[in-house]
């Protein structure tokens, strides 16, 4: 690992090299800490929640991989968290779902929830000072045992839904206002069919008439900000969905929500980068969900590939680091799940530092006078900036492992905490 001294000497000649192309880089990081990223907790535990319900992961969803040490309760959870936080610069957040709520080892069903389950979130986020962002669960659920929720034919089980959805944008809002940072309580639903519908435009507007009865009451846009979720296609779903991009573009842009753009749920040779300057047209904010499909909606962890930057420099080349909301969303069961949580949140801030030391101005200069020479000789010529030497000094000011010394860190913390939550499972399973 670099010593300080030589984090420093390279970041003062990265300074230069980039002076010399228009960027100033320490405005690049100042923008860079104001980011924040919203951590999915899902990634911690395989998306299994702690409602005590005693189901299966259902609605489309697959978490692969068996590695040891997962969190079995809300404290290890949260302490996982903490570890992650701490080995990742800038200050950001924890995006919740509902079925994280802690319930005293009862059964609370879905429709029944309150800000009261979610108290301890709430003061362990004001304690480590972070934002929040809340998720209905709409899967994994005997309600949702034969693929529809919301825009489910019986009335009753819609009704379920509609009252669980009404009850997590007043958690969103108790979130809120007790944090003093908006929430953004996020819906998304799996309802679709696996072979070709007969009727396509009746879960359709069913769900619409859902969405409506959900939002039907106002709530402050500084404590709750509500976006929908669209998705092209999921395990089960595989023909139709009701809740398609169209769909969900359509009822933001009318209803005046935020739209969440999803890395994972459009065709796997389709990207989500050029959708964010279509739709910012016409919607004032807009919600990632960051993920990385691999021949599907898989849900590998984030890496620093061409996507990725591609989305981060939409984000930042358009001045939409205000309007757009940045959260992760991965369950990779088959590594170190702290690391997981590292890995895609320092690539992320990387994409985004990357997109910040871009020379705009120049490229934009020469596209408005038809000069596609410099254009393209300038895009390939910055790939190979010290782009490095920033990040390194970036990490170094705010005190968090340089390169890849944090791994070390999650290795020590995975011998001293997780290998033993693996050795209390393995007894448990020997006494039964």
């Amino acid at each position: 690992m670099s010593s300080p001294n030589n984090i420093e000497k390279s970041f003062s000649l990265a300074k230069e090299r980039y002076a010399g192309l228009g960027v100033d880089v320490n405005r690049a990081l100042k923008i860079l800490e104001k980011i924040p990223i919203s951590l999915h907790c899902w990634q911690g535990d395989d998306v299994g929640g702690f409602e005590n319900f005693g189901g299966t992961l259902g609605g489309g969803l697959v978490a692969t991989g068996n590695y040891p040490g997962k969190a079995r309760t809300p404290d290890e959870l949260r302490a996982d968290l903490e570890k992650t936080f701490s080995l990742i610069p800038g200050k950001h957040r924890l995006n919740l779902h509902a079925f994280y709520g802690e319930f005293g080892g009862r059964k609370v069903d879905r429709d029944q929830i309150t800000p009261a389950h979610f108290k301890n979130w709430i003061a362990w986020a004001k304690q480590n000072g972070i934002g929040m962002d809340f998720n209905p669960t709409c899967f994994s659920h005997p309600k949702a045992a034969d693929g529809f929720t919301l825009s489910h034919a019986d009335k009753n089980i819609r009704r379920f839904w509609i009252e669980h959805c009404i009850r997590c944008r007043e958690i969103g809002a108790a979130i809120g206002q007790a944090l003093e940072k908006t929430c953004i309580t996020n819906v998304w639903i799996p309802d679709g069919m696996k072979d070709t519908p007969a009727d396509r435009n009746a879960p359709r507007a069913r769900l619409a008439e859902s969405l409506d009865m959900i939002f039907k009451k106002p709530i402050p846009s500084n404590l709750n900000l509500d976006s929908v979720e669209p998705k092209l296609f999921g395990i089960g779903s595989e023909s139709y969905v009701a809740g398609s991009h169209e769909f969900y573009l359509g009822y933001a842009v009318s209803r005046k929500k935020l739209l969440t753009l999803d890395a994972g749920h459009y065709h796997p040779t389709e990207g989500i980068a050029d959708k964010i300057s279509s739709v910012l047209q016409f919607l004032p904010e807009i919600l990632l969900h960051v993920s990385r499909g691999v021949r599907w909606d898989s849900d590998h962890v984030v890496i620093l590939n061409d996507d990725l930057q591609a989305i981060a420099r939409e984000i930042v080349a358009n001045g939409f680091t205000d309007r757009v909301h940045i959260g992760l969303d991965y369950f990779d069961a088959s590594i170190n799940r702290v690391a997981a949580w590292i890995i895609g949140t320092r690539n992320m801030l990387r994409a985004l530092l990357f997109a910040l030391l871009e020379p705009t101005a120049k490229l934009r200069a020469a596209e408005s006078v038809g000069d596609y020479t410099t254009r393209l000789a300038l895009q390939e010529e910055i790939k190979s900036l010290p782009f490095g030497a920033v990040w390194d000094f970036y990490c170094e000011s705010k005190g968090v492992p340089v390169g890849e010394a944090w791994l070390a860190e999650v290795k020590r913390y995975e011998k001293n905490v997780l290998s033993k939550r693996q050795q209390a499972n393995n007894l448990i399973r020997k006494s039964n």
